[in-house]
Formats: structure tokens, C-alpha cells, sequence
């Protein structure tokens, strides 16, 4: 579908205005919401990280495809919801306690919001309270950790320590990322998986939801 490829396209160039109007005129002519989702929107994610992953995109045009991409998931988010399609899973991330740094745990969150997952966005400086309210009250099946301080890295097996304390840990999988953490830190405070950048972060999140 001309429409379909339209989108697509716009994506991948990061033209935010392109992606509304495709989205749109997709809708006008009958396209089911989640055709435009997984065809366009989901479909042009994975391409971004490819092309991430080869070093033909860099961050900044990783993260403009992503604010194109949440352009037309705005307009779809409605049509999806009324469809009754069902999202590849609930994620509540957030950079964890006494760490400020939100470029990587956006990023983040945009593609794995690209990627089918509906988002819980806790923000900077989250108490790890927060993150177990996130899993008694909002029932996520994924909560993602971010850090940029060495200093904050603790609070993430604090948080950890915090989902056992409330009896939680075993109804939610952990998964953490941020510069200076390593597969090994990862493995040490008991996260289920460690993501080194934002385009494997989705993989990551996909392989947990199978786990």
C-alpha cells in the first residue's frame, strides 16, 4: 500500500509532518490501525536500529525517527485502542534515585514504544518505591533501570533489593542500561538482562517478554 510505504519512509528520514499525514490519509482510505503500526511504524523502528547497529544512523538521527515515529502513534493510539490491540507489553521505566540524566531513558522508551510496548514513564530521580508501585498498581511486566552516574549505579540493586522487600521481584523482569554498566554488574545486583544502547534495549525487552 502507497500509504504504508509513505510512512515508512517519512520514518526513516525523521519528517514528523510527513508521518501525520500518512497516518492520516492511511486511515482515510480504510487501513486497519495495527496494518499501520506493524507495517509502517514497527517496521521502520527495527530498520532504524539496523541501520544504528551498522553505524549508518547515530544517536541524534535515531532519536529524530523515534519523535517522528511517536507522531503517528499519537494519531493510531485511539484506532488501536478501540480495535483491541493488545500491547507487546507494559514497561515502567525510569533514570533511578539521585541521577537527573533522560536522553537515554527517553530514547528508550520511544523505541520500545516503536516497538509495540505500551511505556509507564516514572522520569529522573525515582524512588525505587515508585518502580514497586509500578508493579502492584500497573501491572508491568518490564521495569527498566537507567543510570549515567557510577555514583546512582547502587540504586539499581537497591531498587532491585526494594521489588523483593514488597514480594514483587518474581512478577517483573529487570532490565538495566545506562555508560558505565556492563553485562557483569548486570548478573551481580540480579537484573534479568543488561541492554549496552537504545536499539538493543527492544531486543532485550522483546527476549524478556518470552522468558
Amino acid at each position: 500500500m502507497e500509504y504504508i510505504e509513505t510512512i515508512y519512509n517519512a520514518v526513516l528520514e525523521g519528517d514528523s509532518s510527513e508521518v501525520k499525514t500518512g497516518v492520516e490519509n492511511a486511515l482515510k482510505t480504510g487501513a486497519l490501525s495495527d496494518q499501520i503500526m506493524q507495517q509502517a511504524l514497527i517496521a521502520a523502528m527495527t530498520e532504524v536500529g539496523r541501520l544504528f547497529e551498522s553505524g549508518e544512523y547515530y544517536v541524534p538521527e535515531m532519536l529524530i525517527a523515534a519523535r517522528a515515529m511517536q507522531s503517528g502513534l499519537l494519531i493510531l493510539k485511539p484506532y488501536l485502542a478501540q480495535s483491541g490491540v493488545k500491547a507487546a507489553g507494559r514497561v515502567a521505566i525510569g533514570t533511578v534515585k539521585g541521577d537527573l540524566h533522560d536522553i537515554g531513558k527517553n530514547l528508550v522508551g520511544m523505541l520500545l514504544e516503536g516497538a509495540g510496548f505500551e511505556i509507564k514513564d516514572l522520569g529522573t530521580d525515582v524512588d525505587p518505591e515508585k518502580f514497586v508501585a509500578a508493579v502492584q498498581n500497573d501491572h508491568v511486566n518490564i521495569i527498566a533501570l537507567s543510570a549515567l552516574l557510577t555514583t546512582t549505579m547502587p540504586n539499581m540493586a537497591v531498587t532491585i533489593e526494594a521489588l523483593k522487600s514488597a514480594g514483587v521481584r518474581d512478577q517483573v523482569k529487570v532490565m538495566i542500561g545506562g555508560a558505565p554498566l556492563t553485562e557483569d554488574y548486570a548478573k551481580k545486583i540480579g537484573a534479568d538482562g543488561y541492554s549496552p544502547d537504545a536499539s538493543a534495549a527492544t531486543r532485550l525487552a522483546k527476549t524478556l517478554m518470552k522468558a
